[in-house]
């Protein structure tokens, strides 16, 4: 166990350190002047100050030692500043993290909640109209885009019944946007437990359990659910990363204030600093939870820790 841990922070750390290469390259691929482009309409555009924007980014320097700065600065905490306001990246990024995360996890809860139920009667009941009743809606929840579905739940219950608020960053705002994404990635959830019990119902473990007399529910449930849901767990991680691309849109559509709305205001004002930075936390975030699960998959299944 201890080696599988090992192997997985080497390999994140690997990963965390490749981003944040990639996102100090990110100055040096944007075409034309990046000061240009970041002062095109600031009145104070002067060559004296774009100078002095070159000096304080450090583009003055050569390419691999602005890159190589830019990583130790960021491996100690260091995102840089932005350039409306001068304040530091990392801690405004900090600030809208924990907002952000509450939403990835209530969605996440939502999506495991409906979804883990549709695959288990897809599966259990296949080929019959509820197993194909249940992929339609899968196919229709993974085709639907998201920013639509929520302008969709904010029209019903926002506008039209008024029973939640259109925006803001409380509890009661959190509903909307959670089964907005919970929604949309449910299909997924839904589809990975329905082919995993599929495989599982077809063992012969299963066809002795049944010859043995046992009930079916406790077939279903004890012998079928648990080992599948083994497999659930390694989808988890990747419908999080889903669920973190997602909320870049559905942040703003419902005005929530985390990363994904503060990185698209970074696009919007070019602040090259903030979208860097919003990169660097965006990557970690998914690679931290995906290791995490990575071993909670190796604790429940021993087989993994050869791996």
């Amino acid at each position: 166990m201890i080696r599988l841990i090992a192997k997985r922070l080497t390999a994140a750390f690997a990963t965390v350190l490749a981003v944040i290469l990639l996102s100090g390259v990110l100055v040096h691929v944007v075409p034309g002047d990046p000061v240009t482009a970041m002062m095109a309409q600031s009145v104070t555009a002067t060559p004296e100050a774009m100078d002095e924007m070159r000096s304080r980014l450090g583009l003055d320097l050569p390419v691999w030692m602005q890159v190589g700065r830019y990583a130790l600065n960021a491996l100690s905490g260091d995102l840089g500043t932005t350039i409306r306001g001068n304040e530091p990246v990392a801690r405004l990024l900090l600030e809208r993290l924990p907002n952000t995360f509450m939403l990835a996890v209530a969605g996440l809860g939502i999506a495991l909640l409906l979804g883990i139920p549709l695959g288990f009667i897809a599966a259990v009941n296949r080929g019959t109209a509820a197993d194909a009743a249940v992929m339609i809606v899968a196919v229709l929840g993974v085709s639907i885009p998201g920013f639509w579905l929520g302008l969709v739940l904010i029209q019903v219950f926002s506008l039209h019944l008024r029973w939640l608020p259109v925006a803001g960053t409380d509890f009661r705002n959190l509903i909307l946007p959670a089964f907005t994404l919970g929604l949309t990635y449910c299909a997924l959830v839904a589809r990975m437990t329905r082919s995993a019990l599929v495989e599982i119902l077809a063992e012969d473990y299963i066809r002795t359990a049944r010859a043995r007399g046992l009930r079916e529910h406790q077939v279903l449930i004890v012998h079928a659910l648990r080992p599948a849901l083994i497999s659930i767990v390694t989808v988890v991680g990747l419908v999080f990363a889903y669920l973190m691309g997602g909320q870049v849109i559905v942040e703003n559509v419902f005005s929530w204030n985390g990363i994904g709305r503060l990185a698209v205001q970074a696009m919007l004002q070019r602040d090259y600093p903030m979208i860097q930075g919003f990169i660097v936390i965006f990557a970690t975030s998914v690679v931290v939870v995906s290791m995490s699960l990575d071993i909670l998959y190796g604790i429940l299944d021993p087989r993994m820790r050869q791996r």
